[in-house]
């Protein structure tokens, strides 16, 4: 709650007791913005007090209103409609508010203290066996996010990473360099690390599925042709071989994940991730099997006659679950047992966060029971923050086939996107070549990741580049363009001697620029709201709503050539506070804000 709210929310609870003697807990009052259609600026949900107190709402909502006024200075009138107690406050409070996010450079956001807990958020999780694509975008956009909102919120902050390097997949990609590459390198075909490595994987799948059907056509089921094909026998006798430390495959392995890792941090470095601790599932993983044999020596798992380790879930309302297969190779699980122990050990954690797709919430809801059966206390407290998959208007990627769009290519053509977006809107003539590909950089990414997060995290979405280089709808470059707006406004002053400052609470402002200080106000309860719920989204269509209010008051106000200089100095510290929060509000999406468009 913002400060108004807050003192709505206590004055209504002292209220009810004074007016009723009843006790009501401050959580069950609701106070928001008032509606449009109606007269006033903040408003009381009466309908959820009319069981406690058993009179009508019209009849509570009169009394109660009355209390309020008379025990605060800052209303001016309320009024009552059905069950809404809709109070005016006074200008000279929202002038007051101004003033106060002016001279607060930290305004909307909790500092970090010596007592804060720790929250530790995962994300990103790549393979070893292909670049970083669309869905990785997501994933990283959203955690990096995540990670600021929640600093804002007075979080210590951990972002992490565990790189999936080893297993069947990776085995794959190494298998079909070793048969098909002739000696290639990245170096040798002037590819990225990671888009080579990826190349193979596909090859694998392609000579995988020739194998598969030469085995049908001499007689063999699919599933015995899927499962007998000589290049998935020997992906996995290398996968056993890797586990048993053969040099030689080491080696190879060695080689291709330092490809690959070069390809990954180029692709942070261009979104702008970056990670405080980065687990490797090849670490990790050991710690995991061990992990595993003391749950089977302690009964709480069981082994089949195959020799694979299992827990039996069925009580907890789920099914058996794998944890080590029948020679001895671990599973996801495994690793992520071994992850979260090993975590655990090397940081003070209070709450853990997982960053990963809603497909894997089976996976969240089996590794938080098996944790708390080994007796692990965190195991249960554990939190998948799960989030819906993307898709291009083609419609679903898949990386055996090579139809995934990598995360490289998509930025490089947002840029171009931006580029001749910016061109052809002829707004930037005054621009050299060199400063328009500089700034069409910060619009193609800007719209890149203001289109993801805007989107509900729980929702699935189509990304579409296009629609996403909108300097008109609800895109980051209109919240972008608004900004350089209002930054021009602010160059001009500075040149004018028009200084920011105090304002005078005395001043006659108009309703819009009341709503634009209420809105601004809002900020505060965005930031707490956005980290409650892990929602990015909350933000961006925030700065949305904001950037296009302030465009509608520069539409219909005049501010360097108002003629009351209290007046003109007032606009001006209020186009201050816009630009600022909108540039606090923007970063924590990882969104640069240019100072000039």
């Amino acid at each position: 709650m913002n400060k108004i709210e807050q003192i709505i929310s206590t004055s209504a609870a002292k209220g009810l007791k004074m007016l009723y003697q009843k006790e009501v807990d401050e959580a069950l009052i609701t106070v928001q913005q008032t509606k449009k259609e109606f007269d006033g600026d903040y408003t009381v949900v009466i309908f959820p007090l009319v069981k406690i107190i058993g009179k009508s709402p019209e009849l509570i909502g009169n009394e109660l209103g009355k209390a309020i006024i008379e025990a605060n200075e800052i209303f001016e009138t309320f009024n009552v409609v059905k069950g809404f107690l809709n109070f005016v406050v006074k200008k000279s409070f929202f002038l007051s508010s101004l003033n106060q996010i002016v001279d607060n450079k930290d305004f909307g956001f909790v500092k970090e203290h010596e007592k804060s807990p720790l929250m530790m958020i995962e994300f990103s999780s790549p393979n070893t066996n292909k670049p970083l694509h669309l869905g990785h975008i997501r994933n990283n956009l959203l955690g990096e996010s995540i990670s600021n909102i929640q600093k804002a919120n007075g979080y210590k902050i951990v972002k992490t990473n565990i790189i999936n390097d080893r297993g069947i997949h990776i085995c794959k990609s190494m298998l079909a360099w070793k048969q098909f590459s002739n000696g290639e390198t990245p170096q040798s075909s002037n590819m990225k690390g990671d888009f080579f490595v990826g190349k193979y994987y596909v090859i694998f799948d392609r000579e995988y599925k020739k194998q598969i059907t030469n085995l049908i056509s001499k007689g063999s089921s699919e599933e015995e042709a899927k499962k007998n094909a000589p290049l998935i026998l020997d992906a996995q006798k290398m996968l056993k071989l890797w586990e048993d430390n053969n040099q030689e495959i080491k080696d190879l392995w060695y080689k291709m994940n330092g490809w690959v890792y070069e390809g990954f941090d180029e692709t942070y470095k261009k979104l702008g991730i970056s990670f405080d601790s980065i687990y490797y599932e090849s670490q990790t993983y050991i710690i995991g099997k061990q992990e595993v044999e003391h749950g089977l020596a302690k009964g709480i798992f069981y082994k089949k006659p195959d020799g694979s380790v299992w827990v039996d879930l069925t009580a907890d309302g789920l099914d058996e679950k794998l944890l080590l297969r029948s020679d001895g190779t671990s599973v996801y699980m495994t690793q992520d047992i071994g992850t979260a122990k090993l975590r655990y050990s090397d940081f003070p954690i209070d709450k853990m966060v997982y960053v990963v797709g809603n497909e894997q919430n089976y996976h969240f809801q089996v590794l938080s029971i098996v944790l708390d059966k080994l007796g692990f206390e965190w195991g249960k407290s554990l939190v998948h923050f799960s989030y819906g998959m993307v898709e291009l208007p083609e419609g679903k990627m898949k990386s055996r086939e090579g139809t995934v769009v990598d995360a490289d290519d998509l930025i490089d053509e947002m840029e171009q996107t931006a580029y001749q977006t910016t061109k052809e809107l002829g707004k930037f003539n005054d621009f050299s070549d060199e400063e328009l590909k500089k700034l069409s950089k910060i619009i193609g990414l800007g719209a890149l990741k203001y289109f993801i997060l805007k989107v509900d995290p729980q929702k699935n979405m189509v990304f579409n580049p296009k629609e996403s280089i909108d300097f008109n709808g609800n895109s980051a470059p209109f919240i972008q363009y608004t900004h350089a707006r209002i930054k021009s406004i602010l160059r001009k002053a500075e040149e004018d001697k028009i200084e920011l400052g105090i304002c005078d609470n005395s001043l006659n402002i108009c309703d819009k620029e009341k709503l634009l200080i209420q809105i601004l106000m809002q900020f505060q309860n965005i930031v707490c709201e956005a980290g409650a719920n892990f929602s990015p989204a909350l933000v961006a269509n925030y700065c949305y709503d904001l950037a296009k209010e302030f465009n509608q008051f520069y539409h219909d106000y005049s501010i360097l050539k108002e003629e009351n200089p209290k007046l003109k100095k007032f606009r001006v510290n209020l186009c201050y506070s816009v630009a600022f929060v909108l540039k606090q509000a923007m970063g924590l999406l990882g969104i640069e804000l240019p100072e000039k468009m």
